[in-house]
């Protein structure tokens, strides 16, 4: 999505109270949708990506989610496929699998984030105005990187909250 795409803005209940262009929903703070992804490959490995230095929100930090805005009258679900084959550059996706939503509230603004999960056996050809690098990891490697890259901070919590909905133990201290 562009700057002038226009964007459901949300109350603290993920009740829709207006809509607003992406980008004055960014520079006002306006609190909008998300959709968060984890992508596993065939050998249950995690896909990580370095965002690009051109992204609105955290350019040029490492991600363990794809994903991106939900579109106005766009559901979760919705945007959680079409964010996936866009950012991963393939076609014929499952649909990726809800696990939870939590309300995110940082430093660049506040969104409702619908947390996903999709296996893609296809070769990815990631977005290039989205994805500056990318490799697959397993969740140990991951978790001996969350202290040595610097994450976007709202797929750092994401994935955090996702380690806690699986009963998981906290992984290293960032």
């Amino acid at each position: 999505m562009h700057a002038d795409e226009i964007l459901d803005i949300v109350d603290e209940n993920d009740r829709v109270v207006g809509q607003s262009p992406r980008g004055e929903a960014y520079a006002r703070g306006l609190r909008n949708r998300c959709a968060f992804i984890l992508v596993r490959d065939a050998e249950d490995r995690i896909f990580v990506h370095r965002r690009t230095a051109t992204k609105l929100v955290h350019p040029s930090l490492y991600d363990m989610f794809v994903g991106g805005v939900v579109g106005t009258g766009e559901s979760y679900a919705e945007a959680a496929l079409r964010e996936a084959e866009e950012e991963l550059g393939v076609s014929g996706l499952p649909q990726p699998v809800f696990l939870f939503k939590f309300l995110y509230d940082g430093d660049r603004g506040s969104w409702w984030s619908a947390v996903h999960e999709v296996r893609c056996d296809l070769p990815v050809r990631p977005q290039v105005e989205e994805v500056a690098w990318h490799t697959f990891l397993t969740e140990q490697e991951l978790e001996r990187r969350l202290g040595e890259w610097t994450w976007a901070p709202d797929g750092l919590e994401a994935y955090e909250r996702l380690r806690a909905h699986r009963g998981q133990p906290d992984g290293p201290s960032l």
